[in-house]
């Protein structure tokens, strides 16, 4: 529940602090007073777009706060928990506007994005507006205002879910589709390289084998070369070979050991190395044994080599990279070979998408007509008591994929008969301006007994109304407010009289200045205020007793 209002330096008010109380307030005052001015400031605290234009001539900022009892608001508790604000009994909002066109909001002293006053406000207050009665002759409108009534949220986003599905795999399929030819060309030219290096053949480490062969093969010669010169050295050179030289050193070595046997692990060595060395010789001989000079193998590894190189630079990669281009290029062929295939399971998977889609907007619709067969009973009844005796109320129904979209298939139409005798038509079409007032009325007055929210605000819904029709709707307000706070600014005396408390919008000019107040009235200024609405501005004996009946009636 809303239980304060501070308002400073916000278009024509200075400076205003409201304390409301519970049950229906209602809020009068003269034409161009600015009654809905603080409707609109506490618009602007649950989040609504901020502009410069708001902020009082002169002043350097406005601001507005209010301040919520949430201690019976699971909803808001919920919301507040969730996004880690303080959630105690009482919920502060508060915006601050610079003559720039700045913003800055709070909740509960924390800043936040204007974004999370809107989320948040959802669940303390909802404001119907004076232009509500235009809204409802727009199809997209009435069928908001029966999903609100209904409350299926999650028959609602799940339809929405499966809608998003089904155009996801549909853009899928149909660019599969558009991308067919293509794909068909690129499937071409990939056969055509695939057969090219499958011709080739190249294995895995070949480029690496022939490259080492090569080198062999071009220097073999040289090899020969220095392997017989190495093995001259070591044991084949007709005198000062390594073998001779360490053969003079081990017998050295061996009569030195018999004097001093410290020597005899040099002598070890010594005879370990003789060994090597022979093994190397040995090994260095088969070497050179097997050092051929092939020219028809060379001329091939040379031709098998170019090969690569020529068809790397095709392929735009290095010689060693192409056995891996080649198998890159073998998977990109078989995933786009089964093109066809494809696209039949794309086409598949989308009738499967439009079958689950399907199914979930079938149940919201089923939700919609249950809903709308008691809402067609209830504001046909509240026609009655507003002036249309015979009045009826239905809503219509077209249910078909062809009006898919994300909120269902249903096409609907809100139609009304306001006379004996006169068939129910399209509501814009039969009902008069004050016609159309009163069912608006009517419809959000029975919709507002739906809404969680324990603040309800009704910003003119009354106008086009008046005599007997007037007392109804103050009556219906009433019973409204006895379960749910209710403001309700007015400009009939009936309804302003049907309040459980009453305020008064005044305005001001001094010079260059204007300001606005708004003030809670005692009884005996509720009766001069409500005469003033009955006659205007000469109040007699006549209105006085009128405006106390009006008191009295409530």
């Amino acid at each position: 529940m809303l239980v304060q209002l501070t308002i400073s330096n916000f278009a024509i008010v200075k400076s205003l602090e409201l304390d409301l109380k519970p049950g229906m307030t209602t809020i009068t005052g003269e034409t161009g007073a600015g009654k809905s001015i603080a409707i609109d400031a506490l618009s602007l605290c649950l989040g609504e777009r901020a502009e410069a234009s708001m902020v009082r001539p002169g002043e350097e900022k406005a601001e507005v706060s209010a301040c919520f009892r949430i201690e019976k608001n699971p909803a808001a508790k919920q919301w507040l928990d969730q996004n880690d604000l303080e959630s105690g009994d009482e919920c502060i909002m508060r915006r601050v506007i610079t003559k720039e066109g700045r913003s800055r909001a709070y909740i509960n002293g924390n800043p936040v994005p204007a974004a999370q006053l809107k989320a948040l406000g959802h669940t303390l207050i909802n404001i119907h507006g004076q232009h509500a009665h235009q809204l409802l002759t727009k199809p997209e409108s009435q069928l908001a205002m029966l999903d609100h009534y209904a409350g299926h949220h999650r028959l609602l986003l799940n339809c929405q879910s499966q809608y998003r599905h089904w155009q996801q795999q549909r853009k899928v399929w149909q660019d599969a589709i558009n991308n067919q030819a293509e794909y068909e060309s690129q499937r071409q030219l990939l056969e055509y390289q695939v057969a090219e290096l499958n011709e080739f053949a190249l294995a895995e480490q070949e480029y690496a084998e022939l490259e080492a062969e090569h080198q062999i093969l071009a220097n073999s010669g040289q090899l020969s070369e220095h392997c017989q010169a190495a093995l001259a050295a070591l044991s084949e050179a007709e005198e000062g070979h390594c073998q001779q030289t360490l053969n003079a050193a081990i017998k050295a070595l061996e009569q030195l050991s018999e004097l001093d046997e410290r020597l005899q692990p040099q002598l070890t060595m010594l005879h370990e190395a003789a060994i090597l060395l022979s093994e190397t010789s040995q090994e260095l001989c088969r070497y050179q044994d097997d050092i051929e000079i092939d020219p028809a193998r060379f001329d091939y590894i040379e031709e098998r080599l170019g090969q690569i190189h020529r068809l790397a630079k095709k392929h735009q990669v290095e010689p060693a990279q192409l056995y891996a281009q080649h198998q890159q290029l073998l998977a990109e062929l078989e995933s786009i070979s089964g093109g066809d295939e494809r696209i039949e399971a794309l086409e598949a998977a989308c009738q499967e998408a439009v079958a689950q889609y399907h199914d979930a907007a079938m149940a919201l619709s089923d939700s919609r007509q249950k809903f709308a067969n008691t809402l067609n009973d209830k504001i046909s009844k509240s026609m009655h008591q507003l002036s249309m005796e015979k009045g009826q109320f239905k809503i219509d129904f077209e249910t078909d994929i062809s009006h898919a979209k994300s909120n269902g298939m249903d096409k609907i139409n809100f139609l009304v008969s306001t006379n004996p005798g006169q068939p129910l038509q399209a509501l814009v079409k039969v009902a008069s301006g004050g016609e159309l007032s009163r069912i608006s009325l009517a419809i959000q007055v029975i919709t507002a007994q739906k809404i969680d929210t324990p603040s309800l605000i009704f910003d003119e819904v009354d106008v086009g109304i008046s005599g007997p029709t007037a007392a109804v709707v103050g009556k219906m307000l009433r019973k409204l407010g006895d379960s749910t706070q209710v403001l309700c600014v007015t400009h009939l005396p009936q309804v302003a009289g049907a309040g459980h408390q009453q305020m008064f919008v005044a305005k001001r000019s001094e010079g260059q200045s204007t300001e606005t107040s708004m003030s809670p009235l005692n009884q005996q200024q509720r009766i001069k205020e409500l005469a003033r609405l009955l006659g205007g501005s000469k109040i007699t004996e006549s209105t006085l007793a009128n405006a106390r009946e009006l008191l009295i009636a409530a």
